[in-house]
């Protein structure tokens, strides 16, 4: 009887923090709508990477001086899930990505900006950035590299036709499954996923002896999921919210070679970053033909201190084209004055928040 009293008193202060926690939650958002106003009168951006990053550093900080059971992982869930609700009673904005629903583009959208948020799934990397530029969607995010397959063309060649700036970018390790309805995997005599992705998860096609068995490529490891939940004797390799988004049952879980696989994310949007004290800027470059020319211009960066951490060159539309990172921001006093020499032979992506590693 007295365990249960006990019990009953941790529920009842449980019930009291949380009255608390909604009170506390329900002044932020008053506050918020505030700032809201302001912002919508001076023409702000409602999007802050940058200070969102702030506040989720100083709250780890803090939580570790109160010796708290959060940790940085975890703060981040819950307080970028109320950034989120934030910024839609700020004003609700839509968002678009690479679609369909289910790709790890829709995964990584969602985490960023929360489950109040209104998503357009878009069929191509251009009509994300296209919704954007025609300003029917506040933001975009699109996959900008793969660590086993490099740079995404297309995204690099909407970034050079768009005047759009990237805002925020993101890593995420990429796990794929096997799901089927097939009770047997000898039953199986297709597999659908993305042509790719095949290649990824060769050693476990041929551990399961999957070798003979017809691939066949589609254009979403989501569609992928909606063929082989109707078609018999198939089965689909995907990302694991699409299967379970479309309830396929799943099989067997991070199938792929390469456990460190993991694909880079950009949000876009029309606004720039402020600094936040721990940048990266994306440039693309393109500079004369004649000898040396890529030597000199990045002499520049080397004689003000820049770290580049990527160099790579493109051909887009048959212009050969250097896609460059470095640490810091465009307006840095070492950094302002190089982008502005060259401003002919320049195009600033954007500055944003150092990656960030998500799950």
């Amino acid at each position: 009887m007295s365990d249960e009293i006990g019990l009953q008193e941790l529920r009842d202060k449980l019930d009291n923090i949380d009255n608390q926690l909604l009170t506390l939650l329900n002044n932020r958002m008053e506050i918020v709508h505030k700032v809201g106003e302001l912002k919508a009168q001076s023409g702000g951006a409602i999007y802050r990477p940058e200070r969102e990053q702030s506040i989720i550093q100083r709250l780890e900080n803090l939580s570790k001086e109160q010796n708290g059971k959060l940790n940085k992982k975890a703060i981040e869930t819950i307080f970028l899930e109320i950034f989120a609700v934030s910024r839609n009673l700020e004003l609700p904005e839509k968002v678009a990505f690479l679609g369909p629903l289910g790709t790890y583009t829709h995964q990584m959208a969602e985490s960023k900006f929360g489950g109040m948020s209104e998503y357009v799934a878009m069929n191509s990397i251009n009509g994300v950035f296209k919704e954007v530029s025609s300003k029917r969607a506040k933001f975009g995010v699109i996959p900008i590299e793969n660590s086993s397959s490099g740079i995404v063309n297309d995204t690099l060649m909407a970034l050079n036709r768009y005047d759009l700036k990237i805002i925020a970018n993101t890593k995420m390790p990429i796990h794929t499954t096997f799901s089927t309805n097939c009770k047997n995997i000898s039953d199986i005599k297709k597999i659908y996923s993305k042509d790719v992705v095949f290649g990824q998860c060769r050693e476990f096609l041929s551990e399961h002896n999957l070798d003979n068995v017809e691939l066949v490529p589609v254009e979403s490891t989501a569609k992928a999921v909606q063929i082989a939940l109707k078609e018999p004797n198939s089965a689909a390799i995907s990302s694991h919210i699409a299967a379970t988004m479309y309830g396929l049952p799943i099989i067997f879980d991070n199938i792929e070679d390469d456990n460190s696989n993991n694909t880079e994310f950009i949000i876009i949007s029309d606004f720039e970053n402020q600094k936040s004290g721990s940048d990266s800027t994306a440039i693309l470059a393109k500079l004369s033909k004649e000898s040396g020319s890529l030597v000199k211009f990045l002499e520049h960066f080397y004689k003000a201190d820049v770290n580049l951490t990527k160099i790579e060159s493109h051909i887009i539309q048959q212009e050969l084209i250097f896609y460059i990172e470095f640490d810091g921001h465009k307006d840095d006093e070492n950094i302002s004055p190089i982008l502005q020499k060259h401003k002919d032979q320049v195009k600033v992506l954007g500055s944003y928040i150092k990656t960030i590693q998500e799950f």
